[in-house]
């Protein structure tokens, strides 16, 4: 079985690889892997500017919305390179291209496919999500936020939890519950806020993660007025909207690509460790090499289910429970491998592989949390995927 890319997306592989290297430097170290301050948050958006410019943001669009018309396979290069060099984004890759912008794409209006698909593709606007709330989390659909409709807008009070970037973002996406008295997965809409740093009772709040960064945010809705024309999708039918935009968050092929470089520069370390260190560590890097392969595949399965027409669900979560697992099992390798200076972090200018290592330890821990828990990810596997009746 032939498990290469054509001649055309090789060829287009090379030209990604020059691209990154002119605009990140060619660097023997792990890439650059999140954002700790404005000045890195202000390269990310030049970043960002700049694939905008080339329709590189989200290739596979249609170039009436700022993309190249791309194959999805062409996608998947371009994942795969930006993972592996760690390029920076700001949340419009992650989270426009991802997330936002394929849901408006096939729930969208055209009015609203016009407005808010080319501001992605240019760069010009940062999406975070609005999803998660204190008694809300694994069970999404218990959700509390409240909007209720007043002529042409909807009023928003209530609260959301873990918005990832929202401190940097202009645009959220968010489910809010419309009708309070019907079934709980039926009585949720889908709503977009513009511009939420100047929207009137939208107040952001900082969460310190254990890593010591700020990347979560707690944000507050106070009589919030968002035009109904911001609905995606019929009114309390936004839950089957907001799970069409899960299932195009799990494809991670870039994660993959980016732990491979990780692989890759721990296999170098331990060449240079003592003998007896080398056979106590080779087989287990050598599996952890394979379990990403694996993982690399199982997200070349997302791209070809897209590629026909298709939509990934339960395949999707396959992809979130397997690789949010082998992350954390290539840190902790990683951390323990290298000793005592592993623990270094990025801060400390004697740091292995830029501290990337203990970082990434601390930051993967959540990973089976988010996005759905593993647990729920394997419920979806076991009725949608195996066919097995609900308990």
């Amino acid at each position: 079985m032939d498990m290469k890319f054509g001649a055309k997306e090789e060829g287009l592989r090379q030209e990604v690889k020059r691209f990154l290297d002119e605009q990140l430097g060619k660097k023997d170290g792990p890439g650059q892997w999140g954002e700790r301050g404005e000045e890195d948050f202000q390269k990310a958006v030049a970043f960002n500017q700049e694939l905008g410019k080339r329709g590189w943001i989200a290739p596979a669009w249609p170039k009436e919305y700022g993309g190249l018309g791309a194959s999805i396979y062409e996608q998947i290069v371009f994942n795969e390179e930006f993972g592996y060099r760690g390029a920076p984004d700001t949340g419009t890759r992650g989270f426009g291209v991802g997330m936002i912008g394929p849901t408006l794409i096939i729930h969208g209006s055209d009015e609203q496919k016009a407005k808010y698909l080319p501001k992605i593709t240019s760069g010009e606007d940062i999406w975070c999500q609005g999803y998660s709330e204190p008694g809300s989390g694994s069970d999404l659909a218990s959700l509390q936020t409240r909007a209720v409709r007043d002529g042409d807008e909807y009023v928003l009070n209530g609260q959301k939890i873990w918005t990832s970037g929202g401190h940097r973002a202009n645009q959220m996406f968010t489910l809010v519950r419309t009708d309070p008295d019907a079934p709980k997965h039926r009585g949720i809409s889908f709503l977009l806020i513009d511009d939420i740093k100047n929207t009137p009772g939208l107040t952001i709040r900082p969460l310190i993660n254990m890593a010591n960064r700020h990347h979560f945010n707690e944000v507050f809705f106070e009589d919030v007025r968002v035009p109904v024309a911001n609905r995606i999708g019929e009114e309390n039918r936004g839950w089957y909207v907001g799970m069409t935009l899960l299932d195009f968050e799990r494809s991670g092929i870039g994660t993959t690509a980016s732990q491979r470089r990780v692989l890759e520069d721990l296999s170098v370390i331990l060449k240079g460790l003592d003998a007896d260190k080398q056979r106590k560590n080779r087989l287990k890097l050598a599996d952890l090499v394979i379990g990403n392969n694996v993982g690399k595949f199982l997200g070349y399965r997302i791209g070809h289910i897209q590629s026909t027409g298709g939509v990934p669900n339960h395949e999707a979560s396959v992809v979130k429970i397997f690789q949010s697992e082998l992350g954390q099992k290539i840190y902790n390798f990683g951390v323990n491998m290298v000793g005592l200076g592993g623990q270094f972090v990025p801060e400390e200018p004697r740091a292995i592989l830029g501290g990337e290592l203990p970082e990434q330890y601390l930051t993967t821990v959540p990973s089976t949390i988010y996005s759905g828990t593993n647990e729920i990810q394997r419920n979806i596997i076991a009725t949608r995927g195996l066919g097995l009746p609900r308990g």
